[in-house]
């Protein structure tokens, strides 16, 4: 009923369109600006994986000293110290 009522609403109809219409132009200018930053887009993208690459390593570096019975910590150059959080997740084994 509620959908039957919006699209007998005047303009309703007219505002989806047009939205639709808003939303692929965005997109078209979006990639336009893209293109136009494609080497910075490249060194973004490798710049996160590097840093996830490198959160894994502490990460890795962190659960090897606990189970070694070592005292895990991090400072950073502020002398800031952070202490591990673990988690565990797991995943459907097929």
């Amino acid at each position: 009923m509620y959908k039957d009522a919006l699209a007998n609403t005047p303009g309703f109809t007219q505002l989806v369109d047009d939205l639709k219409a808003m939303r692929e132009k965005k997109k078209q200018v979006e990639q336009a600006i893209r293109e136009q930053f494609s080497s910075e887009m490249t060194e973004l993208e490798d710049l996160k994986l590097d840093i996830e690459s490198d959160n894994q390593l502490i990460s890795d570096v962190a659960l090897t000293q606990y189970v070694k019975g070592e005292t895990v910590e991090v400072a950073d150059e502020y002398e800031n110290q952070y202490e591990p959080i673990f988690s565990v997740k797991f995943k459907k084994i097929k």
